[in-house]
């Protein structure tokens, strides 16, 4: 008997305007088939919403009463979203009886990691009960929240997939997957280890912000720009003292703890290539924090398309780089495959984050169950 489908949902931090909508068939352990992938854009006065939505969620930072924004947003999102879903389905031609979840992860706008002092904080926006009353299929929501009140960082959550995918390829302890979204975030397993996972430092999102603070564009293509500029060492070493980076695992990050900023009064060409260099350096760094150094990084996410980065990452972090095409994966689809392959372990109350992937005492199971009403 085949496995029932799931449906993943994902909208990263680098808010590049897309809702990503994977299907994937599995029990939340073995993944037996991927399925149907689309990419449905935002509309713009959603898409502006949100960027609004983030440079609200900034000044609240926790304190006081959330900004009113956040629910106008969240209607908003989560109908869009949905919408996405009941599309993707018809186009995909799957039964809806065939289909056992959808993993709504929502739009993270503000994320804070725990310290010495208090517990981290983290806010996803999106209506996993009212998506599953559109929809009638049963929705696993507010995937972080349950972790980061039992002293767990919230993130990464990509590790338990990531894992499945490597055993699916026999992959050993000598190889890593690297995601590349607004943020870097590196998984690897070993018998010895376990499943150890962390936020490697910034990727896109500071890259992106420098190339919309010119007004020619949203990203730097390729990594073409930083292609023609020259990297600041100097500045580079100094980015490089963050504390951040001799952190042990696991840690993780908000969008904008390293700001574009950093790359202020330099070129365009220069900002972009400093810029870029930090992701090759700080995954360098990320690789050194770790007990058995990889020899292999896979790399998803849309960094993985930026051969600028790409080649940083291969030569300040001395590590061998494959795309995660390379080995038949969707390497844009598998944050929202992630989210599907979450949604089928809660469903199974199976945990989703762990001791070394988020720092949470013990396994823990997470998210919400939203059942159609």
């Amino acid at each position: 008997m085949k496995m029932p489908w799931h449906i993943g949902l994902m909208t990263g931090t680098v808010l590049d305007g897309n809702i990503d909508v994977a299907f994937l068939r599995t029990d939340g352990e073995i993944i037996e088939e991927f399925g149907y992938y689309d990419l449905i854009p935002y509309d713009e006065e959603l898409k502006n919403l949100l960027i609004r939505t983030l440079d609200e969620a900034q000044v609240w930072n926790f304190n006081g009463p959330e900004p009113e924004i956040f629910s106008k947003t969240e209607a908003a999102l989560t109908n869009s979203q949905t919408m996405a879903v009941q599309k993707c389905i018809k186009l995909s031609g799957i039964d809806e009886n065939e289909i056992g979840t959808v993993g709504f992860h929502g739009q993270t706008v503000i994320h804070r990691a725990p310290n010495n002092l208090s517990k981290g904080k983290t806010r996803q926006l999106g209506d996993g009960q009212t998506m599953a009353n559109k929809l009638g299929i049963p929705v696993v929501y507010d995937f972080r929240t349950k972790d980061m009140k039992e002293g767990g960082q919230g993130a990464p959550l990509c590790p338990i997939y990531h894992a499945a995918l490597l055993k699916k390829i026999g992959a050993t302890s000598t190889t890593a997957m690297l995601n590349l979204g607004g943020l870097g975030n590196l998984s690897c397993y070993s018998k010895k280890y376990g499943l150890i996972a962390l936020d490697t430092g910034p990727a896109n999102a500071p890259i992106n912000d420098w190339i919309k603070s010119f007004k020619i564009g949203q990203m730097d293509i390729g990594g073409k720009i930083a292609a023609r500029g020259q990297v600041d060492e100097s500045k580079l070493i100094e980015i490089l003292k963050d504390p951040y980076f001799e952190v042990s695992f696991p840690k993780s990050l908000d969008r904008f703890d390293f700001s574009y900023k950093i790359a202020k009064g330099m070129s365009l060409e220069d900002g972009a290539a400093t810029l870029t260099a930090l992701v090759g350096a700080s995954v360098g760094k990320a690789l050194d924090l770790l007990p058995i150094r990889p020899t292999q990084l896979i790399v998803s996410g849309g960094g993985r398309k930026n051969h600028t980065m790409m080649q940083e990452i291969s030569s300040r972090a001395n590590i061998k780089v494959q795309t995660a095409d390379k080995y038949n994966w969707r390497g844009d689809a598998i944050e929202a495959e992630c989210f599907a392959f979450l949604a089928a372990r809660t469903l199974s109350n199976l945990p989703i984050s762990y001791p070394k992937t988020t720092g949470v005492l013990k396994p823990m199971v997470g998210g919400i169950i939203a059942h159609p009403a």
